[in-house]
């Protein structure tokens, strides 16, 4: 690698960075704010809340990274034509694409590092995600139960604690159930107790309390008092095992190949739209790198600034980025559009690809100075 391209790859890489940083906290800000509700109403950490926030940002990163690398490399380039430094390197020879070399090379470590996000870090980041987030809901004792708050169990089912101890014990509950409307309401009480889970789903274990129940048939109300009293909640959660996964969560050679289960036989087309988009969007930022780059070096240049070839370039690259998550939402439905999403995306480069090579062999013959 010569002065000159490490001169330009590493401007590149360093706008790269700082763009991908902005965009990426400006899209997570907006997308944590949905967890802020774990914290403020269910009790969820701090810590915990930040854990998950940072498991979103592979996700994240998909989108940003090809959008980074084309606004590092246009206003690199812009930079280099407006300080007049491509006229010097055309002037000592240097071919078009031996100039686009950097730029390129810098779409291709991006690339790379999407191949990476695309086809590990980001079905490994989310899967934890969702069994976390999924854990999160069902764990009653220790999320959804908020002290001073009547807490619904599922349906037909309030408990209210007074408070609950570090040890996990609550205190001071309330339980209405009403879930059998023959029986009629019936409402414990009880000092103490606790949540705990069992092959049959969770269980509060009262201790030392007692259970009303009115039957409405006779007008009486029944009064127990017991020292230690078992309600079932029922079996509300899911088993991790049998959860279906999310194509986000899923490894590509699963998503190419779908099993035979019934929910994967039924998001078939789903599962292999998505392990096409992960290998199409692994070349999205050599591609629009390459598509700035093309856009600045064959367009004639203009003193008054590069602002109409800047728009060009990013009207280009906003229609393949709308032809490409088209495509991908039509391939949901229509296998059919799968090769559409390789040719939005391939075909740009190698037509920017050939302009430069085209460019590349004309010669700049820079004019002779005038003898005294």
């Amino acid at each position: 690698m010569n002065f000159l391209t490490r001169y330009i790859l590493k401007q590149i890489l360093i706008a790269t960075v700082f763009v991908a940083i902005i965009l990426c906290f400006a899209i997570w800000l907006t997308q944590s704010l949905r967890l802020v509700d774990l914290i403020i109403n269910r009790g969820l950490p701090l810590s915990m809340f930040i854990y998950m926030a940072l498991l979103l940002l592979p996700r994240f990163l998909t989108i940003v990274l090809p959008i980074a690398v084309f606004c590092a490399t246009l206003f690199t380039y812009n930079r280099l034509t407006t300080d007049s430094e491509i006229v010097v390197m055309r002037s000592a020879g240097i071919s078009q694409l031996t100039i686009a070399r950097p730029g390129l090379f810098a779409g291709a470590l991006a690339a790379c590092v999407m191949a990476f996000i695309n086809l590990y870090l980001l079905p490994v980041s989310y899967r934890e995600f969702k069994e976390l987030q999924f854990a999160i809901r069902n764990d009653y004792s220790s999320i959804l139960l908020q002290e001073g708050v009547f807490n619904s169990l599922g349906e037909g089912i309030t408990v209210f604690i007074r408070e609950r101890a570090a040890d996990g014990e609550l205190r001071g509950i309330l339980v209405h159930d009403s879930r059998d409307s023959r029986a009629g309401q019936v409402t414990m009480m009880a000092e103490r107790g606790a949540i705990v889970q069992s092959e049959e789903g969770p269980r509060v274990i009262l201790i030392s309390g007692n259970r009303q129940q009115v039957d409405r048939a006779k007008g009486e109300m029944s009064l127990l008092y017991f020292d230690r009293y078992v309600v079932e909640i029922g079996n509300s959660q899911e088993s991790n095992d049998i959860r279906y996964r999310d194509p986000r969560e899923r490894f590509l050679p699963t998503l190419l190949f779908p099993g035979n289960s019934e929910d994967e036989r039924r998001n078939r087309d789903e599962l292999i739209a998505e392990g096409h988009n992960r290998l199409t969007t692994i070349l999205l930022p050599i591609t629009y790198s390459a598509i700035g780059i093309t856009m600045l070096l064959i367009m004639p240049f203009s003193r008054r600034g590069q602002t109409s070839t800047i728009l060009i370039a990013i009207a280009l690259v906003t229609a393949i980025a709308i032809g490409q998550l088209s495509l991908n939402n039509l391939a949901v439905r229509f296998a059919a559009a799968i090769p559409g999403m390789y040719l939005v995306t391939i075909v740009p480069l190698l037509l920017s690809l050939y302009l430069m090579s085209g460019q590349s062999r004309r010669r700049f013959i820079p004019a002779s100075l005038p003898t005294q």
